[in-house]
């Protein structure tokens, strides 16, 4: 049987970069294409309407977060070709922003401002992948588009689904005090998160691990799942019909009171370790 062709779909930032950078170099044979989703697209309000949003409904005490896993990313980026050299990391795929290993390793690239849109419909078109994997996208793919490949499509998410279904889920995990980490491979469906679970783990985290360090260690362990998924897809030329389980409440960015609680309990969305993290992104593999 000839190899899966996989059309990626991700959102470059802190919690995926190292994980999802190494997928691309570990699968750059089988990668039809890889999206890249624009997170100031006009559609969420732009760069400007997105931080005037979460300040209504989060407060400043959330920037640090956003600013650490995705605004010093995204600045820091075109620096990237100075800091790899100065740090001799040019040729460690962890260490390259993932449009330009995409570049280096062959595989066509396009920037995402709609995953349904008219753009996405042509690359698929030229492309004929055969499966889809999302890897930290911010992007809902519609019923048309997840059929536009042959397999459909899977996803990863850095929880354990159905628990915290939406956009931060290591936040909410460490809000609530359980210890409930851990990363599922799904089916992908036209719905957040709410797909058949293909395969999934907990994964304990050291105490005093920040939101932000739960997402990157998550998504780093959860490249591993998700490469043994694709194993198995390959060995049955099917995405395997999954476990289907309720679908909880959608949780969201966290509000003003949800952030004030965890302040209060001394749960930390991220710290100076992070931060020096986000700016070493191209300078370490």
């Amino acid at each position: 049987m000839p190899p899966l062709r996989i059309a990626l779909f991700a959102l470059e930032a802190l919690p995926n970069a190292r994980a999802v950078r190494r997928f691309v170099a570990d699968h750059a044979a089988a990668i039809a294409f890889v999206g890249l989703s624009n997170a100031e697209r006009p559609a969420t309000g732009g760069l400007v309407g997105q931080v005037r949003q979460h300040l209504a409904r989060s407060g400043p005490g959330f920037l640090p977060y956003l600013g650490v896993n995705f605004g010093l990313p995204d600045l820091l980026r075109p620096l990237a070709p100075l800091t790899q050299r100065l740090a001799g990391s040019r040729e460690k795929p962890e260490a390259t922003p993932l449009a330009a290993l995409c570049h280096q390793l062959g595989i066509p690239t396009l920037r995402v401002d709609d995953v349904n849109g008219h753009e996405v419909f042509q690359a698929f078109a030229a492309h004929a992948p055969d499966l889809i994997v999302t890897f930290h996208f911010d992007q809902i793919l519609s019923e048309a588009t997840l059929a536009r490949s042959r397999l459909g499509g899977i996803n990863l998410h850095p929880s354990l689904l159905p628990l915290h279904r939406g956009p931060v889920p290591t936040i909410h995990a460490l809000a609530d005090g359980k210890g409930e980490f851990g990363v599922t491979v799904h089916r992908l469906a036209p719905a957040i998160d709410a797909g058949a679970i293909l395969a999934q783990e907990a994964v304990a985290l050291p105490d005093g691990t920040t939101a932000t360090r739960a997402a990157v260690h998550l998504h780093e362990h959860g490249r591993l799942l998700v490469d043994r998924v694709l194993g198995e897809i390959a060995a049955e030329g099917t995405i395997p019909a999954g476990r289907t389980v309720p679908v909880l409440p959608y949780r969201g960015f966290p509000d003003r009171a949800l952030l004030a609680r965890m302040r209060r309990d001394g749960r930390l969305l991220t710290d100076a370790q992070d931060l020096r993290d986000a700016l070493t992104l191209s300078r370490k593999g």
